[in-house]
């Protein structure tokens, strides 16, 4: 063989493995409805659980650095061990189906080579032995565990129950929520580390045993609804001020910028204010001294919420409409029509706003646009972060 021949056979090899890499990214930085029956779907599934596998096995690997303390001590390893192996044979047979069929073949390869990958460093048979309990750590875990349960029930009730029903799922600016999504649960545990120290250090001085005492000895359902009851109060007055103070709402605007709602949409979110909102709700709860298991079901409850109410999801709420935060209530939060400016600021119970005099008053059933006022933000994760700090020439203090 000559040398001109060996060079283009090298040249041939090396554009059949960059081509997939290649076709895979310029995927990711797409938006639109996926087409049935084309493969593209299923290539879409089977890659992101062949990631989402690849980050388990590595968890499985680092549990010390890459897994949640609390979380480590909640869930059965065995039963993570099945799901991983389940998430690997849906990856592997959907990827390798659409291969062989012809279907997408960069991304599915893509998407295979990720599940050989994550099965030659040991798939679901990784062992785990002792490992120290208090190191420094990212919730690679729960980044996993959310986005997978995130993804199979919310996409599943905005397709069954959807306010806009046009609405894809990959729609404008999901690649940047995404990364909103990621950061924020790969720091959380800087964040409740931050929030442990300063709860101590600033609030631990108000904490008062024998009232602790008497509120843990309340059942637990009246329980359970007073603390979703001192959240909501702690989190309308913060939201509120996030709102009303041209500094505040400067780091609050990157979360109003998001201009299509759905279960994604509430991941958008400054770093610094998720760690102040954080520790402006749990102060109060931290002093007050609710029992373990009113906060668990409160953490449920909020992070329940917190996805479902950016949600596009439209369902007949009759009455509880005054007494709950729905989607509807909060996307006329998050809208940029006159009248839902400075409106419904509450996370849980949207009688609060009816009782400050915040509720939104339209004769529309929903919001015409959403985002900030202006659409001043820019656009990307790195640039949104840096907002808050930048001197521009608009005048963005103010809400909208």
């Amino acid at each position: 063989m000559s040398r001109h021949s060996r060079r283009d056979t090298a040249r041939d090899a090396l554009e059949r493995v960059v081509q997939p890499v290649a076709e895979t990214r310029e995927l990711l930085h797409r938006d639109g409805e996926l087409k049935p029956g084309l493969g593209k779907i299923s290539g879409v599934i089977a890659l992101s659980l062949g990631f989402l596998c690849l980050l388990a096995v590595a968890a499985f690997h680092f549990p010390q650095y890459l897994t949640t303390p609390d979380l480590r001590h909640k869930y059965s390893v065995d039963v993570l061990r099945q799901v991983l192996l389940v998430g690997l044979l849906v990856a592997g047979g959907m990827s390798l189906g659409n291969v062989i069929l012809g279907r997408q073949r960069n991304l599915n390869i893509m998407a295979f080579v990720l599940v050989i990958a994550a099965v030659a460093l040991g798939g679901s048979r990784v062992p785990v032995g002792e490992f120290p309990d208090h190191t420094p750590y990212i919730g690679l875990d729960w980044f996993i565990l959310d986005l997978l349960g995130s993804t199979l029930i919310f996409v599943v009730i905005e397709k069954l129950f959807p306010l806009y029903k046009g609405q894809a799922i990959f729609r404008k600016e999901w690649q940047t929520d995404l990364k909103h999504f990621a950061v924020n649960h790969f720091i959380v545990g800087l964040a409740l580390l931050t929030v442990n120290f300063l709860l101590h250090h600033m609030f631990g001085w108000l904490v008062s045993s024998d009232f602790q005492q008497t509120v843990q000895h309340i059942p637990f359902l009246p329980q359970l609804l007073l603390c979703v009851l001192v959240a909501d109060l702690a989190q309308y007055w913060t939201h509120r001020a996030y709102h009303e103070v041209p500094f505040l709402w400067r780091f609050h605007a990157v979360h109003h910028s998001v201009k299509t709602m759905d279960w994604l949409a509430g991941s958008r979110q400054h770093m610094l204010e998720l760690i102040f909102t954080r520790v402006c709700v749990l102060a109060p709860l931290y002093i007050l001294g609710f029992s373990e298991a009113a906060m668990n079901g409160y953490i449920l409850i909020v992070g329940f919420q917190a996805v479902f109410n950016h949600a596009n999801v439209h369902l007949p709420w009759g009455p509880l409409k005054y007494l709950l935060v729905t989607p509807d209530f909060h996307h006329w939060h998050h809208a940029s029509d006159d009248e839902a400016i400075d409106r419904n600021y509450a996370a849980h119970y949207a009688f609060l706003d009816y009782l400050f005099g915040t509720a939104v008053k339209s004769k529309n059933k929903f919001p015409e646009r959403y985002g900030v006022v202006g659409d001043y933000m820019p656009e990307g994760f790195v640039k949104q972060q840096m907002f808050p700090f930048r001197s521009g020439k608009k005048d963005v203090d103010t809400a909208g």
